[in-house]
């Protein structure tokens, strides 16, 4: 069966076999009768004949790939909601503490391809089992460094990247194999729901369970034993399918302790950016994904173009949040509300926009480059970057909580000016994005097949026919 989990530990499951028998209902073949060049998409009884997995079960392998998308970003503002107890236990300053993240992301960016590779090669589910058992023991480890070890704190936090690059670069490209079409998108506007509510989670996590405990180093041992249950989870549950069966044309050969309430009227009052941050993710990945698909029927650049303006839009909001910190805590996080709903729009569909315009033999190496531009050009350097302006402008000012308050501030806004080059980037992709998109359908349906580096030849009419001929011959 094509679903079924029977390859060998890092050995592909997408062997030739598995594809259906063309003139099945559902599927793509003689019965169908498509227009040439046009894509296929397979209906529900279709995607079960070729993946070998009943709606169900699929759904049921995104909801585990969620739930550990979820840890994966608790986990990574887990130490947000305790650097300052962090700080003071290590006795470090803000550059040091930015420099937290940016190991962990640099290791991270740098991991990604290397698993970008793997995941298009080897059998997925035991690369994203291996990474997260390894993640969880370090992040565990990290949680009893002693404060004279600062560099090992590091050291660990670089570490985890080993675990969450394993992941990041390949579960969306299972649901990419599981899903076609619009249930695609929704799929994956679920899965990255993970992302907002998990890093609010996160944050919130680490505050209280430091507050519990009396001790912050328990806040970074939650995680670890939620990570044990998503390699169960994974193990049991999630199933390798056929990559690129769902997209092939047919004929077209295999591409090679209190109450839960008392908490949450706690949280509620101590904790509001956390809670914003969950409620702004939610609305805001839900609200892209609503009006791209919506936009798509009329506009086929629409996925772009959401990314622009929720990017686009959020900066002055981001910008007015900061600057009207001091004067009022009201506007701050009205501004604060609006600008992460923006902010969030893009997340589920720039996954879509790779996924499709991608092979699927190539997706896990293009994820991995994703990671790879995004954070290289994003949160690598940046909380160092902000961190290191900061503490250059108290150099010039009284020492005081107000000249701390007023360094960050300055130094966080250049934060909205980045999100607004890159809505302006995106208005660059609505350029070519539908040609992408369409080259990538026929590639993978067999309709399009790649020109070799040695190929410059060019079609020309000739003496009444089309005939082909070396483009330095028609420069001469």
């Amino acid at each position: 069966m094509a679903g079924s989990d029977t390859a060998p530990f890092l050995s592909q499951a997408d062997d030739p076999d598995d594809g259906p028998a063309p003139g099945h209902p559902g599927l793509p073949g003689p019965m169908g009768n498509p227009k040439s060049g046009e894509p296929e998409v397979p209906d529900r009884e279709g995607l079960q004949r070729i993946t070998g997995l009943s709606q169900g079960h699929s759904t049921l392998i995104v909801a585990v790939l969620c739930y550990i998308n979820l840890l994966n970003y608790m986990d990574r503002f887990t130490v947000a909601g305790v650097l300052p107890d962090i700080e003071h236990f290590f006795n470090i300053g803000d550059s040091s503490s930015g420099l937290i993240q940016t190991v962990f992301i640099s290791s991270y960016m740098v991991l990604a391809p290397v698993f970008g590779y793997l995941g298009d090669r080897y059998n997925r589910k035991y690369l994203m089992c291996g990474g997260i058992a390894f993640w969880s023991l370090v992040t565990l480890g990290s949680s009893f460094i002693p404060r004279e070890r600062f560099w090992l704190l590091l050291l660990t936090r670089g570490l985890v990247g080993v675990g969450e690059a394993s992941y990041s670069t390949i579960a969306p490209t299972l649901i990419a194999d599981l899903f076609v079409a619009d249930q695609r998108s929704r799929m994956l506007s679920v899965f990255y729901f993970a992302i907002p509510v998990g890093s609010g989670l996160g944050y919130i996590a680490g505050s209280k369970v430091k507050d519990v405990a009396g001790d912050w180093h328990w806040a970074l041992r939650v995680t670890p034993g939620l990570g044990v249950v998503a390699v169960l989870l994974l193990f049991l549950v999630v199933q390798e399918p056929p990559r690129g069966a769902v997209e092939r044309h047919s004929g077209s050969p295999p591409l090679s302790p209190t109450s839960w309430w008392a908490d949450l009227k706690a949280l509620a009052r101590n904790l509001i950016f956390g809670l914003i941050t969950c409620l702004t993710g939610v609305l805001g990945v839900g609200l892209g994904v609503e009006i791209s698909r919506r936009l798509r029927r009329i506009n086929p650049r629409a996925d772009p173009l959401v990314c622009a303006t929720g990017l686009l839009g959020s900066a002055p909001f981001l910008f007015l949040s900061l600057a009207c910190a001091r004067g009022s805590i009201v506007a701050t996080y009205i501004f604060i509300f609006i600008g992460e709903t923006l902010l969030s729009m893009n997340w589920a569909i720039v996954a879509d926009i790779l996924l499709y315009v991608v092979i699927p033999t190539r997706r896990s190496t293009a994820e991995a480059f994703q990671i790879v531009l995004s954070h290289l050009l994003g949160d690598a350097g940046s909380p160092y970057l902000i961190g290191l302006i900061s503490d250059r402008l108290r150099r010039n000012w009284p020492a005081s909580f107000l000249s701390e308050f007023r360094a960050l501030q300055s130094s966080l806004m250049l934060c909205a000016f980045v999100g607004a080059l890159g809505g302006a980037a995106f208005l660059g992709t609505a350029m070519f994005i539908e040609d992408d998109r369409r080259r990538a359908q026929l590639h993978v349906q067999g309709l399009l097949h790649e020109t070799g580096p040695s190929d410059d030849r060019i079609v020309v009419p000739q003496r009444g026919r089309s005939t082909r001929v070396p483009v330095s011959s028609v420069l001469i």
